[in-house]
């Protein structure tokens, strides 16, 4: 059983189906499908059960993938250590954003990083928020950035920056000179008790602004008229600036979007509401050379 033996079988399960699986590993699926056959007779073991054209663990698989998964992961921190220690001016790195934060950093910081390290391969993976931490744990990714909450144990990371959560109105919506100056906000207080009987736009679930706002609205004791989810931060500051209904979005991203007409911004919460940009990877794993430099340049710009 070797590396390549790993890297077949976790594919297989990643896809759970071989032809699928066979093209992300770039060889042909009855080479995948004589592999796999070969080492469940080796092993004495069923990996998969077959339900249809679908590969499904079996419990002796799902033991093989998580120790596999391990042991693959060690292999990248070894092969990153020693290449740390023999130069520090080559290498690869897989970096994941949140898609919205991606749109506005990534141009300005890989720019910075591809100068100073021109012979460091970055993989840029672009993924939901709430995916993130798990592209982590696989190994997928070697550094995440995104907003606490952190979910899993697993998982480390290192402060970047706080931002404020801003509530956002139209300009022209009545409660738009409402709101009141405070110590320690930014921006004009306002209680969003007043804003109980308006129609809300809200990021999904799974996205850490939402679990944020969420919270806070709870304190508040009510239940907010939500008149439509999405995922699009852009979209909802732009329908906010037309007055279908009042969001929330960090100050970060209100920096770098352009909506087609003017906005009024509060700080809400006790003073204020902020959360923390962080830096994730996985716990007790080597953060290689070049990670830690593209960290430093993303503190930098925020």
């Amino acid at each position: 059983m070797d590396f390549k033996d790993m890297s077949y079988v976790l594919a297989i399960a990643k896809h759970q189906n071989i032809t699928k699986a066979a093209e992300a590993l770039y060889i042909t699926q009855p080479t995948l499908t004589k592999f796999l056959q070969n080492l469940e007779r080796d092993l004495g073991q069923k990996l998969f059960k077959r339900l249809g054209n679908r590969y499904v663990l079996t419990y002796a698989g799902e033991r093989y993938t998580a120790k596999a998964a391990e042991i693959l992961n060690l292999k990248k921190e070894l092969d990153q250590e020693m290449g740390d220690i023999i130069r520090n001016n080559a290498g690869s790195l897989k970096i994941a954003f949140p898609t919205m934060r991606g749109t506005y950093m990534l141009p300005c910081t890989l720019p910075i990083f591809n100068s100073l390290y021109p012979n460091v391969k970055l993989d840029i993976l672009e993924a939901h928020s709430s995916l993130l931490e798990g592209m982590l744990l696989s190994g997928e990714a070697d550094l995440a950035f995104f907003n606490l909450p952190v979910k899993s144990p697993n998982i480390d990371y290192e402060i970047i920056s706080h931002e404020e959560v801003v509530l956002v109105l139209s300009a022209s919506h009545p409660l738009a000179h409402e709101g009141a100056r405070r110590p320690g906000c930014r921006y004009p207080w306002m209680d969003l008790n007043r804003l109980e009987h308006e129609p809300f736009i809200m990021q999904i679930p799974g996205q850490r602004t939402r679990q944020t706002v969420d919270a806070l609205l709870k304190r508040c004791g009510f239940e907010p008229k939500i008149k439509l989810q999405t995922s699009n931060i852009s979209a909802e500051v732009e329908l906010a600036s037309k007055g279908y209904g009042a969001c929330f979005v960090t100050e970060t991203h209100l920096k770098h979007l352009s909506p087609g007409k003017k906005l009024a911004c509060f700080s809400v919460g006790e003073p204020c509401t902020t959360v923390d940009f962080v830096a994730a990877y996985r716990k007790g794993s080597y953060i290689p050379y070049h990670a830690r430099e593209y960290i430093k340049i993303v503190k930098d710009f925020t």
